[in-house]
């Protein structure tokens, strides 16, 4: 198998050029009800825990959590389903309308229910909050040929302009095998991809003609009869290429929990997409987010390792939550730059600064920025740094390069080479990025970084800090930061130097 997967920089560029698209989802929309309480004690009556009820809320679930999923990735979207004229429905359309999202392709059936997901959480002895029992309220019985000529005369109209459409199948009646077939027909006459999360079925047949289908490895095993086999990679790849093949696909992506992903696209090889390990708290909404982001990743562009490892990406972050949480377009980008600082650790160029500076602005944090040669890393150095670090969330040190502390300082400086003090100002807690600059004055990293707050030593006057005033135009401020006395690299170096002529 071949891994050709895009970097962690190539991503994190692509996601700097996101834009919104316009994407219709279709399937079963549903109404969640959650029921929070303490569970501390057992019934008198029965072996059964008995909840206390401290709060409820109601949630867009189904395929309408695929819509939120799309509005916190910067889309558009339009809702493309049935609900029933109860209360139920009014919530459900008076939610997602609220989320931003175009309701007027939710069609009301008087014959029908709203599916309404009823569940129960307790907590226990301070603990995580745990689902107890759920209980639902739903029909399965396929739409009426007027719902579903009605529904499919709506997409017609939803469908002028999209990028995608995304099937949400929970197979409860709404995506039936003729709904289903009409609505890929029509999209593929418009030219729009359709993306599907299949239902828990045996037969696939369809979604015959779809782009693309994003079944777990259970679900691909039901549907193409491997149940009972091991899974092991070779079984992935024949259970792909199975569905690629009889469903006319142009890629399938098999979702496989922590280990990832597989890919097959149409005419390649099957390709496995890792995905960081992290701690399972409700895998609840990761195939949601997977569809969600996968449809959005190719709308934008991206082919399909890079859309699928945005997606993986998303999902990880989605099962660290409990229940369904909208992963936001930011955090996805943020989780990259965590990968990418494994591997860089704190160095970055000024072009990657600038990038991960603006997601970490976008969620709040503020950054703070100083600059210095920092030749032998003393305790004046480690007290400033700490100091500076307090004005804010982040700190980005200016690192002077080797040729500029020449200039500045004489040939005999610095004592350290560039790569030296890097690593050694890494080690440090206070410091989150590092960039290396070679100009006379860091003014150009400055305007690059955007601090809200600029440190340098009070042995400065505020007029005399370089892009002080720049920085305090834009709305940032200047802080001047008392040094220790007595600690300097010079009279380190003179002290070191009198020494050795002893």
């Amino acid at each position: 198998m071949t891994t050709t997967l895009p970097g962690s920089d190539d991503l994190i560029r692509f996601l700097d050029r996101w834009r919104r698209r316009r994407i219709v989802v279709a399937g079963d929309f549903m109404l969640d009800h959650y029921i929070y309480g303490n569970a501390d004690r057992l019934s008198p009556d029965a072996p059964v825990p008995v909840l206390a009820v401290v709060r409820e809320e109601h949630k867009p679930g189904g395929s309408a959590n695929v819509c939120l999923d799309l509005r916190a990735l910067h889309s558009d979207v339009a809702c493309l389903g049935v609900i029933g004229a109860d209360s139920a429905g009014t919530q459900l359309r008076s939610a997602l309308r609220k989320a931003g999202c175009d309701v007027k392709g939710l069609l009301i059936d008087r014959a029908r229910p709203t599916t309404v997901k009823q569940n129960l959480v307790g907590l226990a002895q301070h603990r995580h909050p745990q689902k107890m029992f759920r209980v639902d309220v739903e029909t399965r019985d396929p739409l009426s040929a007027d719902s579903a000529d009605r529904l499919v005369a709506t997409a017609k109209k939803l469908l002028r302009g999209a990028d995608a459409l995304c099937l949400e199948d929970y197979n409860k009646g709404v995506l039936s095998e003729a709904v289903c077939r009409r609505l890929i027909e029509l999209a593929k006459k418009m030219r729009v991809p359709v993306y599907v999360d299949p239902a828990a079925i045996t037969d696939y047949r369809k979604y015959r003609g779809a782009t693309c289908i994003t079944p777990n490895r259970t679900e691909a095993a039901l549907a193409t009869g491997a149940n009972g086999q091991p899974q092991s990679p070779a079984t992935l790849a024949r259970m792909a290429q199975r569905l690629l093949r009889e469903l006319s696909l142009d890629a399938v992506v098999l979702t496989l929990d922590k280990q990832g992903a597989m890919l097959l696209e149409k005419g390649g090889r099957p390709i496995m997409v890792p995905t960081v390990a992290r701690q399972v708290y409700d895998v609840t909404g990761a195939g949601d987010m997977v569809l969600a982001m996968l449809a959005a990743s190719r709308a934008n562009g991206a082919d399909w390792p890079a859309s699928v490892d945005l997606a993986n990406t998303a999902a990880g972050l989605e099962v660290e939550k409990f229940g369904v949480v909208p992963i936001e377009l930011d955090e996805v980008l943020l989780a990259l730059l965590e990968r990418r600082h494994e591997s860089l650790g704190k160095l970055r160029t000024a072009e990657q600064i600038t990038t991960e500076l603006a997601a970490h602005r976008r969620r709040g944090r503020k950054i703070v920025f100083t600059n210095g040669c920092f030749d032998i890393l003393h305790a004046g150095h480690v007290q400033f740094l700490r100091e500076a670090r307090r004005g804010g969330d982040l700190l980005v040190v200016g690192l002077n390069s080797d040729r500029s502390i020449r200039r500045l300082k004489g040939e005999g400086r610095p004592v350290n080479h560039e790569a030296d003090r890097v690593m050694v100002l890494s080690e440090l807690e206070s410091v989150d990025y590092i960039v290396v600059f070679g100009e006379q004055t860091p003014i150009r990293l400055i305007k690059s970084v955007r601090p809200d707050v600029l440190v340098k030593g009070a042995d400065y006057r505020k007029d005399q800090v370089v892009g002080g005033s720049w920085v305090e135009r834009n709305g940032g401020s200047v802080m001047l930061v008392s040094l220790v006395k007595g600690r300097s690299t010079t009279n380190i170096i003179r002290r070191i130097a009198k020494q050795s002529r002893r």
